[in-house]
């Protein structure tokens, strides 16, 4: 769902510049993409020490990612006054048991086989902010079902997919080998790469910062 404050007075005078408060290239190339001219300055924030602050209230994955995307954009909307901040972010869930990236190929393999044969949630959330205000946030939530794939498989996708795959929270990357590992996925393409961008994208229009 987003939510959005109405644009002020003001907002047909000259567009602010944008900025992506993350250094994800994934989604500095899916905004660009859609024509937008961003500036990627990532947020300086304890994202795993929030998310533990946040988990232990019994916030859901998908508040917490959106909580994680509002602080991002607010910490880089206050480094720089009237341009506005995009945050996003995106946690992932198997039932009650949560996720982060991993640091090696060998997590990345204890990760892929506690997932096989099982459905698990993707929830991506994006966030506007300008001078330490949030105009705007949503979150977008995807399904996924692996494949029970054999162990040889898995041992061979991880030494073809290699390190990039510790970019991904999930240990895949669907624009490329990671597509093999699933039999079902239901939800948007955007969002399972993190960031729901057509709700980004009607949150710019509603605050006239791209034409409408």
């Amino acid at each position: 769902m987003i939510k959005a404050e109405a644009p002020s007075a003001d907002s047909a005078s000259p567009p602010a510049s944008l900025i992506l408060a993350s250094k994800s290239a994934i989604r500095g190339d899916m905004l660009r993409a859609a024509g937008l001219a961003v500036t990627a300055l990532p947020a300086a924030i304890d994202e795993r020490g929030l998310e533990r602050q946040w988990v232990s209230r019994g916030l859901s994955p998908n508040a917490v990612a959106e909580a994680l995307a509002q602080e991002k954009a607010l910490d880089v909307s206050r480094q720089h006054p009237g341009a506005v901040a995009i945050g996003a972010d995106q946690t992932m869930a198997l039932g009650a048991q949560r996720f982060t990236k991993v640091a090696t190929l060998a997590e990345a393999r204890i990760k892929l086989a506690i997932l096989r044969g099982r459905q698990h949630e993707l929830h991506s959330a994006f966030a506007l902010a300008r001078d330490g205000v949030v105009l705007a946030s949503g979150v977008a939530s995807a399904h996924l079902t692996m494949r029970d794939f054999s162990d040889a498989f898995l041992d061979d996708y991880l030494a073809q997919a290699g390190e990039a795959i510790l970019a991904s929270v999930g240990c895949y990357q669907l624009e490329g080998l990671g597509v093999t590992l699933f039999e079902t996925i239901e939800g948007d393409y955007f969002t399972i790469l993190g960031l729901p961008l057509l709700a980004l994208l009607k949150a710019l229009r509603e605050q006239g910062l791209v034409a409408s």
